[in-house]
């Protein structure tokens, strides 16, 4: 199976497979500050392509709603424009309209054209076991096609137990980990380091890795090219596939 890939910034992907027009967690605003309750994120990059140029799609996979690095304004307007949105039951609640709530392991699945895609919700923790009440609920994808194998799309998260779990049930043959070791609160990180993408990658030992949400953000402390520097310090740097933004990158799953 063959998909393909287009990195528009931060943790926002095109992902079209099988027929089916997938977008991850929408930004389209200009470089700015954002001023949550606890801290001012910036953000240093603009998108490689405007949400006009995505035209329309089948779902949005919202990881998370409530951090603007994650979905900002102009996200914000691209979901009315989204056949359906898929995110946490918590922000879904918060959205309204017609976002979809899903806990983890719950599965939906969209249909186009007489083919059908299965989408498995997974879980994450967006940083250390006890962030839970301050950073709030994320998920992650599976997306199960009716040929090839499982893409997986890890929201922000950490590895923990919930992503090994991840590893155990499905056989991916594409991981994209939302790596860039995100940091704001204190000295841990938010989202995948270099280490977490590592172990991710361990445990899916088939799957070509497609990092995304590592660069962009000033809070990101590491970027693309570390994890490249790793990768092939450790000698599997073949199965790292750092996406050129705005680029539309084929896949073989």
């Amino acid at each position: 199976m063959t998909m393909s890939i287009t990195l528009i910034g931060g943790p926002t992907a095109l992902i079209e497979i099988d027929g089916f027009r997938l977008l991850t967690d929408p930004t389209f605003d200009a470089p700015g500050d954002y001023r949550l309750p606890h801290v001012t994120l910036e953000k240093l990059v603009g998108p490689a392509l405007s949400a006009d140029e995505i035209g329309t799609v089948d779902a949005v996979l919202l990881s998370h709603d409530q951090h603007s690095d994650n979905l900002d304004h102009s996200g914000k307007d691209f979901l009315a424009k989204a056949k359906r949105v898929l995110t946490t039951e918590a922000g879904a609640k918060r959205l309204g309209a017609h976002a979809e709530g899903l806990a983890p392991w719950a599965v939906t699945e969209l249909g186009k054209n007489g083919k059908s895609l299965t989408i498995t919700a997974t879980p994450a923790r967006h940083g250390p076991a006890g962030i839970e009440p301050l950073a709030g609920d994320v998920i992650g994808f599976v997306l199960s096609p009716t040929v090839g194998a499982p893409i997986y799309i890890s929201g922000d998260t950490t590895w923990f137990d919930g992503v090994a779990e991840v590893a155990r049930r499905f056989a991916c043959g594409v991981v994209l980990p939302f790596a860039g070791a995100a940091q704001t609160r204190g000295p841990f990180h938010l989202t995948m380091d270099t280490n977490d993408t590592i172990e991710t990658a361990r445990a899916f030992p088939d799957a070509m890795i497609v990092p995304v949400h590592t660069d962009g953000w000033a809070h990101f402390k590491q970027n693309a090219q570390d994890l490249r520097v790793s990768f092939d310090a450790l000698g599997f740097g073949k199965r790292l596939n750092l996406l050129q933004p705005g680029v539309r990158t084929e896949i073989a799953a």
